[in-house]
């Protein structure tokens, strides 16, 4: 028996060694690609004047539209920009896959040799992060002509709205790494939840409930759960006092029913996980000031847009597994 258990102990201990060490391994990878980023957007500022940060928000935006869309390839190098064939090498281009700059800027295409190799390469990281920067510099180095910028090559208001929040977000952290999460309430205050995307809800007419209910006691403090800046605060019918959150992986994090707001929250504040935007309340389901029709819960939704439009997605996986890492860092 003891022998048995002897086994059965070495066992677990090397399982718990290799899912560490594992970890470990994808946590070094990572930061090796955050390095590498970090060094391609510098190294481009350093050339084109660009803030590192804009070519980062442009780049991590591409990169999300890329994995939320299947009409789109997915990013294969460690740039997430991408240029469909007709644009990089221009619209009238007899040659789609030119990759000589010479003829692809005589066809006014946007593709660019941005490593001095000779080729203007879809395929380079280099190139495709200098030609975007080129096609900014058209318009200027400063914050409001990058704007135009961004407008004049997307043309959708919230596209740019959200780049420049990304681009406000990495020059407040200095770094690319924010991928940290937590739970929205504090692990130690007593709250309960279960799976509830996607019931009924009847106030207000037929619709699907977009999000997961926290039931806490009133006041318990509600969390920001990653980094990201504040889009949104006040007062909706539905969810009364709530808080909208854009984080740098383009999903918008959305708290409702709140009792009220942190001191000093406002639109456009940068938040990183942790932060107090409010306490958990009852607000809703009528005018401004209405609360005290259902008991106390934090309503936390979570969207994504694709750079055409927004849908809710289930936030119950992401939720339990916030918290489970959020336990595990508290005990190391």
């Amino acid at each position: 028996m003891k022998s048995l258990k002897a086994v059965i102990g070495f066992l677990f201990l090397s399982l718990v060694l290799t899912v560490d060490l594992a970890s470990a391994a994808e946590q070094e990878q990572e930061q090796d690609i955050y390095k590498k980023r970090m060094d391609l957007y510098t190294q481009v500022e350093a050339v084109t004047q660009i803030p590192w940060y804009y070519l980062a928000a442009v780049d991590q935006y591409e990169r999300n539209v890329r994995q939320a869309r299947k009409d789109l390839p997915k990013a294969e190098g460690i740039a997430g920009i991408y240029f469909k064939p007709e644009e990089w090498a221009g619209l009238l281009n007899p040659n789609p896959e030119d990759e000589n700059p010479v003829s692809i800027q005589f066809f006014n295409g946007i593709g660019f040799d941005g490593n001095g190799d000779g080729k203007a390469s879809r395929k380079d990281d280099e190139d495709v992060v200098h030609a975007f920067a080129q096609y900014l510099l058209k318009y200027g180095t400063d914050h409001e002509n990058i704007k135009i910028g961004l407008w004049s090559y997307y043309k959708r208001d919230k596209t740019v709205g959200i780049i420049i929040g990304k681009a406000m977000i990495y020059k407040h952290f200095g770094r690319l790494d924010l991928d940290t999460h937590v739970f929205p309430l504090p692990l130690r205050s007593i709250h309960s939840y279960n799976n509830t995307w996607g019931d009924a809800r009847g106030w207000g007419g037929r619709r699907i409930h977009e999000g997961t209910d926290i039931f806490a006691g009133y006041g318990v403090p509600v969390r920001a759960t990653g980094y990201g800046i504040v889009e949104m605060k006040g007062w909706n019918k539905y969810g009364g006092w709530r808080v909208g959150i854009r984080d740098i992986n383009n999903t918008y994090h959305y708290y409702a029913h709140l009792s009220g707001f942190a001191k000093d929250l406002k639109a456009g504040q940068i938040v990183e996980p942790g932060t107090i935007i409010g306490g958990v309340g009852s607000s809703g389901y009528g005018p401004p000031g209405t609360s005290g029709k259902f008991p106390p819960h934090l309503h936390y939704g979570m969207y994504k847009d694709n750079g055409y439009t927004e849908w809710s997605f289930d936030p119950y996986p992401h939720l339990k597994i916030w918290a489970r890492k959020e336990r595990a860092r508290l005990k190391n």
